[in-house]
């Protein structure tokens, strides 16, 4: 009778667990609708945004601005990592913080040459962890609603910290949102701002597409002056937007597997219980059998 109450309580205990995984996972996709609809909405904005100061830096020289002007040597990096406040979204703040680590490795960058502005708990504690600079933490602020203050006040301290050659190189580490199942962490630099080039699309089956030229007024250089500083705002925004989506996404996937896990669980032990009390119910069966047969000998 141990046996059947061990099992019995094992099967109530996952029956709650189930309980909170599929309440996390509706609560997960009530805010994925939100995210992904300011994500998809920003998308145009940033994409027509790229495609304008491509067209004025190819028309303008690259001195016209020190933000494109990059450094002849690089002794200070500065990183924007960008990860969840909460786990229980699968390999999402995993994936995120193996892409920081294969970055550091890459450029060969010693713990004090590289500092962080970390957006999320996870991110912080590693930074802490691995006893790396954080210039600047913010939480609370991916997988919630936030504006677009918070990457217009985090971009200007990076723009004015690089104009004053704190950092020789700003770069921002954050998850694309692809699909529902797929989020993929990436590598963006931020400053000195990379040239923009033509892209390959899916519109244009895999042939070059070439920025278009756009008339402005005044002169291309004086614009670059005030769209440059923008866009690694708009750029920090969009990471933004993109890892929250994921986080969410992440999420929802990982509690459908778990509740998923949590049915599978249950099957086996109800099968298990079963096979335990009909044991029992033999056993029982078998002593009164015997007991019987006794009396009549």
């Amino acid at each position: 009778m141990a046996a059947l109450k061990d099992v019995k309580a094992k099967i109530g205990a996952i029956k709650k667990t189930k309980q909170i995984t599929r309440a996390m996972n509706m609560v997960a996709a009530s805010r994925l609708r939100g995210a992904q609809a300011n994500m998809e909405a920003f998308r145009p904005y940033a994409s027509k945004f790229a495609e304008v100061l491509g067209s004025l830096s190819e028309r303008s020289t690259q001195e016209a601005h020190p933000l494109l002007v990059p450094r002849e040597q690089v002794k200070k990096t500065h990183v924007v990592l960008c990860s969840s406040d909460r786990g229980l979204c699968g390999g999402f703040n995993a994936n995120l913080i193996a892409k920081a680590e294969a970055f550091i490795k890459q450029r060969s960058i010693g713990s004090g040459d590289i500092s962080f502005t970390a957006f999320g708990k996870k991110g912080r504690d590693w930074c802490r962890k691995n006893h790396f600079e954080i210039v600047s933490e913010h939480l609370g602020v991916v997988g919630a609603r936030f504006g677009f203050n918070v990457a217009l006040k985090t971009g200007r301290e990076l723009v004015e910290a690089y104009l004053q050659s704190v950092y020789d190189e700003v770069h921002v580490i954050y998850s694309e949102f692809v699909s529902m199942a797929r989020q993929v962490p990436v590598v963006k630099q931020l400053l000195p701002i990379p040239p923009i080039a033509p892209v390959e699309g899916e519109t244009s089956r895999d042939k070059v597409i070439y920025l278009p030229e756009h008339i402005c007024e005044p002169s291309a250089d004086e614009l670059l002056g005030e769209m440059l500083p923008r866009n690694v705002y708009v750029q920090l925004y969009s990471a933004l937007l993109e890892t929250s989506t994921s986080e969410h996404a992440a999420r929802m996937m990982a509690m459908d597997n778990a509740t998923k896990a949590c049915d599978d669980m249950l099957e086996r032990l109800t099968l298990a219980y079963n096979k335990a009390r009909q044991a029992a119910i033999t056993a029982e069966l078998m002593d009164i059998v015997g007991g019987a047969e006794a009396l009549k000998g």
